[in-house]
C-alpha cells in the first residue's frame, strides 16, 4: 500500500480501553479513541490514481495483509498553492482517495452524514471534520478526499472512453459513497440514512450528485451550503472541455498523447493547470466550477438532469454576502450579461447601472459584491429549491448574515457555526444539521421553527445577531430575472 495508512507489523497490546479495530473493503484498519468518539483516518476507498490510472474511473482497493494503522491524518489530493490553502498543499499527494470517519460507536445502527469539502474543486482537504459536535449529537460522520483541478476534472482526447471523459472527482465521491453504502454498518451507521453535505464546490458536487443518474440510490438526503450545481454558469459540452485538454497538450508539448501526459511529472501539471483559461467564468478562479457534460457521471446540463431527479429532502443556503465579482468591475458588463442573458437590460435597471454607483451596503457589499452574491449564490440557490420542491421533495431554504467579528458575513464563515465550533447566541445551530441528518427535517425541540420553502411562500429561515427570523421571497425582485442553477 503506497498511501497514508501504515501497516502495523504486530497487534497492539490490549489496554484498559482497546482500540478499535474494523474489517472493511481490503482488509482490517485500527482506529483511535477519543473522549466521545472512536476516530478513523486515511482509509482507501480505491486504489491510487496514479501512472496509467490517471484520467481514469477510480479502481478498486487492492487489498493488504495485516491491520493498517488509520490514525494518521492522510494528506490531501494534489493542488497549487492558492495561499488560503497552503497547509493543504504543503500536505498534499496523487495518491489521496481517502476518507475519515468519526462514530459514537461501533455498535447500532445511526444516521451518516458526509462531508464534500469546497475550494474551487481545484484545493482543500476534508481532513479533520470527524472533530465535528455532530458526533456527540449520534451521527456518524464521514469526510473524503476527491482528485482536485487538472488531476480531478480534465478533459482529454486522449482518454476518451466509449466517447466520454472528464469529472473523474466526482467519480471518487461517487466511490467513496459506494465505500459507504458497503462499510458503514460496521462502524454503527445505517447504509439507508445517508445524507451527502458540502460547502461552496462541495455543494456544487452535492447538487450535481443530485442530478447524476450514476449516483442514485447512495444517499436519501442532502445539505448545499453556499453552492449549486452550475453556480449559474452555463454547462461546459464536452468539446470545450477537450479543448482545456489541447490546452494542457500544447504547453507541455506532448503532441496529443495521453500516454506522455500520464508520465508527466506531478509539478508540471500543477504548472499547466494554472495556465488553463475559459472564458466563460469571467475569472480562471472558477475554472473548474464549470460543469462538464461528461456523457457518464453528467449525460446531460444538470438543469436538466434535475427533472428526472428522485425528490430527496434538501436544506439549500447561501451567506448574506459570498464574494466579490470575478474580474473585478470592469467586467460588471459581461457578467452581468453572462448571469442573466435575455434580460441582462431588466437586470442593469435593478442594479441602476450607469449611475453613480451606491455606498456599500453594511450586510450586503458593495454593488459589484452584490451582483457577484445574487447571480453566483442567492438566486442559484432559490433556483435549485424550487427546482427541487417541484419535485416533491421537501426542502428547507436559509440566509446565513453572521460573523464572528460582527461585521459582515463571507463565504465559508458559516462553516464554523453549523459544524459547532461556534455558537449563534446560546445556541448550536449544529443541532438543526444533527436533527436533519437524523429525520430528514432540520426541527427538533428547543428550536425555532424553520417551515418548508415551497414555491408559493417561498419561506426561509435567517440566521443572523443571535436570531433565527421566519422569511420570504429572498431578493426576488431580481432572482426572478434568471433560470440559473
Amino acid at each position: 500500500m503506497r498511501h497514508a495508512l501504515m501497516l502495523l507489523a504486530a497487534p497492539l497490546l490490549v489496554a484498559a480501553t482497546k482500540p478499535p479495530v474494523v474489517e472493511v473493503t481490503g482488509g482490517r484498519v485500527r482506529g483511535s479513541i477519543g473522549q466521545d468518539r472512536l476516530f478513523f483516518r486515511g482509509i482507501p476507498y480505491a486504489a491510487p490514481p496514479l501512472d496509467a490510472r490517471r484520467w481514469r474511473p477510480p479502481a478498486p482497493v487492492a487489498p493488504w495483509r495485516g491491520i493498517a494503522d488509520a490514525t494518521r491524518p492522510a494528506p490531501a489530493c494534489l493542488q497549487n498553492d492558492y495561499g488560503w490553502n497552503r497547509a493543504n498543499h504543503g500536505f498534499a499527494s496523487e495518491d489521496c482517495l481517502t476518507l475519515e470517519v468519526a462514530t459514537p460507536a461501533l455498535s447500532g445502527k445511526r444516521p451518516v452524514f458526509v462531508w464534500i469539502h469546497g475550494g474551487s474543486n481545484r484545493a482543500g482537504s476534508g481532513a479533520g471534520m470527524g472533530r465535528t459536535p455532530m458526533v456527540a449529537r449520534g451521527i456518524v460522520v464521514v469526510s473524503m478526499q476527491y482528485r482536485l483541478g487538472i488531476f480531478g476534472f480534465l478533459a482529454h482526447r486522449g482518454a476518451l472512453d466509449r466517447g466520454h471523459a472528464g469529472n473523474y472527482g466526482l467519480m471518487d465521491q461517487i466511490a467513496a459513497l459506494r465505500w459507504v453504502r458497503d462499510n458503514i454498518a460496521r462502524f454503527g451507521g445505517d447504509p439507508g440514512r445517508v445524507t451527502i453535505a458540502g460547502e461552496s464546490a462541495g455543494a456544487q458536487d452535492v447538487g450535481l450528485l443530485i442530478a447524476s443518474p450514476a449516483a442514485r440510490g447512495l444517499f436519501s438526503q442532502a445539505v448545499m451550503q453556499s453552492g449549486t450545481p452550475n453556480f449559474g454558469l452555463p454547462a461546459r459540452t464536452l468539446d470545450d472541455a477537450l479543448r482545456l485538454g489541447d490546452q494542457v497538450d500544447a504547453a507541455l508539448g506532448t503532441g496529443g498523447s495521453i500516454a506522455t501526459l500520464r508520465r508527466a511529472p506531478a509539478r508540471a501539471l500543477l504548472a499547466a493547470d494554472l495556465q488553463l483559461h475559459d472564458a466563460r467564468p469571467m475569472a480562471d478562479d472558477y475554472l473548474w466550477l464549470r460543469p462538464t457534460v461528461d456523457g457518464v457521471v453528467l449525460p446531460d446540463d444538470p438543469a436538466i438532469l434535475m427533472k428526472d431527479a428522485p425528490p430527496r429532502p434538501a436544506i439549500i443556503g447561501s451567506n448574506r454576502f459570498e464574494l466579490d465579482l470575478p474580474g473585478g468591475s470592469v467586467a460588471r458588463d459581461a457578467f452581468i450579461k453572462l448571469s442573466f442573458g435575455a434580460n441582462a437590460d431588466a437586470a442593469r435597471a435593478f442594479y441602476r447601472i450607469g449611475r453613480a454607483d451606491p455606498a456599500a451596503d453594511p450586510r450586503l457589499g458593495t454593488l459589484d459584491q452584490q451582483i457577484a452574491t445574487d447571480a453566483t449564490f442567492r438566486c442559484p440557490a432559490g433556483r435549485m429549491a424550487a427546482a427541487m420542491a417541484a419535485r416533491g421533495a421537501p426542502v428547507w431554504r436559509y440566509e446565513f448574515d453572521l460573523a464572528p467579528d460582527g461585521g459582515r458575513t463571507a463565504h465559508s464563515v458559516e462553516i464554523a457555526y453549523f459544524w459547532g465550533e461556534r455558537r449563534m447566541g446560546r445556541r448550536h445551530l449544529v443541532d438543526y444539521w444533527a436533527n436533519f441528518a437524523a429525520t430528514g427535517d432540520p426541527n427538533g425541540a428547543g428550536l425555532p421553527t424553520w417551515p418548508r420553502f415551497d414555491a408559493g411562500r417561498r419561506r426561509y429561515v435567517a440566521f443572523a445577531d443571535g436570531a433565527v427570523a421566519v422569511r420570504s421571497s429572498l431578493r426576488q425582485t431580481i432572482c426572478r430575472l434568471t433560470e440559473a442553477l
